[in-house]
């Protein structure tokens, strides 16, 4: 039995609300703990929770530059609905398992009726593709703060650490060259051929390739076609999402600021703020099949901080609020979900 859009919008926000209970349960610390915390952070909550809305909106106007780039849609999608889909396509994603991918089939289903299924998932693919690619950019520039600043006398030096990071530093660059060569070349029917070798993926794989093939051709054909035609899309929604990236930082370099950690100058703690998103979020992609990255968040947090010769509770403070933070936001992304444009 095949499943209608709003079938499948229900089972998705059921995932969603099921999600933050288990959320809220598993919480490290007990309730009124958490309202410690909470009373601690005080007023500084207000930006720590609406600086995000500044990142969806840059994610928006990314994603929104690739939708209506792509030449066979005629009709022009606004801003304030691809908005919508991004902070419920989020809300998904942290709250789903398997690396965080529920959202995209959301965003898919939800565009589709405006400029059909193909042309969807080329336009969320090659939004995912941009996304993913900001993100290794920025993990460079995080790394390379980190050596920096063990060069500079900032962080104290200790060979585990350091060699850690110069090798996931080197890592990381070659992804990026992939993910260069995959836009000027197409990536998906390679990935696509790649499953097809992997054992106990090879019978689906070669069905979906079989049934597929030229969808993926034509998925493949327009990421390369945003890169060599339209490379102002690209570099713009690129750089969008970057920026996004450093704004993230500042809901970090608040915390700091709370913990009095700016002895060292606003610049140099923004720098360490960089580098602390950084470690969390390498290690909560890594770790992305748990939902809501439970635990590969908070270890990354607490890690950066000890890299950084920062007090531990400092890294506890960090972990706690920035799980409320997305509490927030899952639940208005599951709200938004449920209102009709």
């Amino acid at each position: 039995m095949k499943l209608t859009r709003k079938q499948l919008t229900n089972i998705f926000f059921v995932i969603g609300v099921v999600a933050v209970v288990v959320m809220l349960f598993t919480f490290e610390v007990s309730f009124v703990e958490l309202w410690h915390y909470l009373c601690d952070a005080g007023w500084w909550l207000a930006p720590i929770v609406g600086v995000w809305i500044i990142i969806y909106g840059m994610n928006a106007l990314a994603w929104g530059w690739i939708v209506n780039s792509i030449k066979e849609v005629h009709q022009h999608i606004g801003w304030g609905r691809i908005l919508k889909l991004t902070i419920s396509g989020y809300a998904l994603n942290y709250s789903t398992p398997v690396a965080g991918l529920g959202g995209e089939p959301y965003r898919i289903m939800e565009l589709s009726p405006f400029v059909g299924n193909q042309r969807a998932t080329s336009s969320v693919i090659l939004y995912v593709m941009t996304h993913i690619l900001a993100h290794f950019l920025f993990w460079l520039s995080g790394l390379a703060i980190y050596v920096w600043m063990v060069t500079s006398g900032i962080v104290a030096f200790h060979p585990a650490t350091t060699m850690l990071t110069s090798v996931t530093l080197l890592l990381v660059g070659f992804v990026v060259l992939v993910l260069a060569i995959g836009y000027r070349n197409g990536l998906v029917l390679r990935l696509m051929r790649g499953l097809c070798r992997l054992p106990g993926l090879r019978r689906w794989g070669q069905k979906m390739l079989k049934r597929h093939k030229e969808a993926l051709e034509n998925v493949d054909s327009q990421i390369v076609m945003l890169h060599q035609q339209d490379k102002r899309t690209f570099y713009c929604s690129l750089a969008i999402e970057l920026l996004g990236r450093y704004v993230q930082s500042l809901e970090i370099m608040f915390m700091l600021i709370l913990f009095q950690c700016d002895s060292a100058g606003l610049g140099v703690m923004f720098l360490q703020s960089v580098f602390i998103i950084t470690v969390a979020t390498i290690m909560s992609n890594v770790l992305g099949f748990l939902p809501m990255q439970l635990g590969g968040q908070e270890g990354g947090f607490v890690l950066a901080i000890a890299m950084l010769g920062m007090q531990p509770s400092l890294g506890i403070f960090i972990c706690i609020i920035c799980r409320v933070r997305e509490i927030v936001w899952i639940v208005a992304g599951l709200l938004l979900m449920k209102i009709k444009q």
